[in-house]
């Protein structure tokens, strides 16, 4: 896992803290590190050091690191996909959840031992979970939170090591839809969902042989680059209506996705 762990940024407005996990993560994986002790700071060298994992602390100032990790993943950045572990000494199940619904990947309580860092690492590089990019969440599966913590058997019939592909072209669709619905309201994050999961949709109905589900998912990628590349507005009901053969895809009882 070393390789994935070379370039790491730490924010935490506690200098002592942010040294003892910078020189925990340069004797794992010799690693450059970067620390900021503000979210403003932390986002600016997102920018210039392009780090592979993130540490930040829940309370780091104006905007705490659930607001930074979701300014992060709905930004810009090469390395909004980047794993993010929430480091923080009062951990609430409130907290908790702000975490892993902000698209957080671990959460580390401290004070915490060399093998507790050590099962966040291996889960953030060796356990990758599949990136989710809707238009109300954006992060990896919230279904794997914290896998770190749980090592014993699966507990329920649907859980699974790899999600069947009929079931990630459900999923693709019923974010696919919710994009759509939303296209209005956040033309920009909408058309970045969209995007992902008619290349999804694509690459699995490809691998399955379904030749009409995979190209209506490519008539309408090609719609949205065209678009954008010629930097013709698009609208709502354009989206809409270039949707609509994937959406005749939709399971009847599959509820909307956020």
């Amino acid at each position: 896992m070393a390789p994935m762990l070379r370039r790491v940024l730490i924010a935490d407005p506690q200098a002592a803290s942010a040294a003892l996990i910078g020189e925990a993560m340069r004797n794992i994986s010799r690693a450059q590190t970067w620390t900021a002790p503000t979210s403003e700071r932390a986002l600016k060298l997102c920018e210039s050091a392009d780090p592979q994992i993130i540490f930040v602390e829940m309370q780091i100032g104006k905007m705490n690191g659930v607001e930074f990790t979701k300014k992060l993943r709905r930004s810009s950045l090469a390395c909004r996909q980047a794993p993010v572990i929430m480091v923080t000494g009062t951990a609430t199940a409130a907290g908790i959840l702000a975490a892993r619904d902000a698209g957080v990947h671990e959460f580390l309580r401290k004070p915490f031992t060399m093998k507790d860092l050590l099962r966040r690492l291996e889960a953030v590089t060796l356990r990758q979970r599949d990136w989710i990019e809707a238009v109300g969440y954006v992060g990896p599966d919230r279904r794997r939170f914290n896998s770190g913590d749980y090592t014993g058997p699966l507990k329920r019939r649907s859980d699974t090591r790899q999600t069947p592909d009929a079931a990630r072209i459900s999923q693709a669709l019923k974010i696919l839809r919710s994009a759509v619905a939303a296209f209005e309201s956040d033309p920009s994050q909408a058309s970045r969902a969209i995007e992902t999961q008619v290349v999804q949709i694509q690459k699995l109905a490809t691998a399955a042989a379904d030749l009409k589900l995979a190209t209506a998912a490519a008539e309408l990628h090609r719609y949205i680059v065209l678009s954008r590349k010629t930097g013709v507005a698009i609208s709502a009901t354009d989206v809409a209506r270039h949707a609509a053969s994937l959406m005749a895809y939709m399971p009847k009882d599959e509820g909307v996705a956020a």
